[in-house]
């Protein structure tokens, strides 16, 4: 990834969309720890270099 001044936090629709995955997935892999995220309110948040880190190591 360049290298970027701040990490953006992505909501799950936002992440599902950066890494093409349906919504159960994404909560799966959050639940599995191949994902880390954090729960706010409704939904997860979740770092835009961690989405990163997980699609490098697939």
């Amino acid at each position: 990834m360049p290298f970027m001044e701040k990490d953006m936090v992505l909501t799950t629709k936002e992440a599902t969309e950066y890494l093409k995955i349906s919504q159960p997935t994404f909560i799966k892999y959050i639940r599995l720890g191949r994902i880390k995220a954090v729960k706010a309110g409704k939904g997860w948040r979740v770092l835009q270099s961690e989405l990163y880190r997980f699609l490098k190591g697939r």
